[in-house]
């Protein structure tokens, strides 16, 4: 059974982020929470492959957020490559911020080049962060439920 489960997503976490969605009342089986765990996992091997073969291509031995955010979209994931653009922009934002906090003082003794030079480069990034979020708002996910014997129905998330 620990052989199984190596490389998986925690299933306590999928489970809470399954519990998210669903009304309080809602019960889900061990069945449904191992399926969505193995699913999840998959997707994120499939993206993560897609990320490290363009590093491979491009002698890169480093992957980083940047190139998992490509490779929905080089996938045909679309919305998902917009999402996490827009996330990992704000995430840097949120640490940069962080980081601003925690080193105010050495920031404040440094020369007045190197803060600048900082200064930019946070212009900069706060620029492609405003263009991410003013792109096209992204079209609503639909998920196929199926049920057996029966066709499938598409539903608006």
């Amino acid at each position: 059974m620990a052989d199984e489960q190596e490389g998986l997503l925690p299933i306590a976490n999928v489970g809470r982020i399954m519990k998210e969605i669903l009304p309080p009342s809602a019960k889900i089986s061990k069945e449904a929470k191992q399926t969505i765990q193995e699913c999840a996992t998959e997707f994120i091997n499939f993206v993560t492959g897609e990320a490290s073969d363009r590093c491979h291509k491009e002698n890169r031995k480093t992957v980083n957020g940047d190139d998992i955010c490509w490779a929905p979209s080089n996938l045909g994931f679309d919305n998902y490559a917009e999402a996490m653009a827009t996330y990992l922009h704000k995430h840097r934002e949120y640490e940069r911020e962080r980081y601003r906090k925690s080193n105010n003082q050495t920031l404040a003794t440094t020369s007045g080049d190197c803060k600048d030079d900082e200064e930019l480069h946070f212009r900069i990034e706060e620029q492609q962060v405003r263009q991410v979020e003013t792109r096209q708002s992204l079209a609503p996910l639909e998920f196929q439920f199926i049920d057996k014997g029966k066709g499938s129905t598409s539903e608006p998330a």
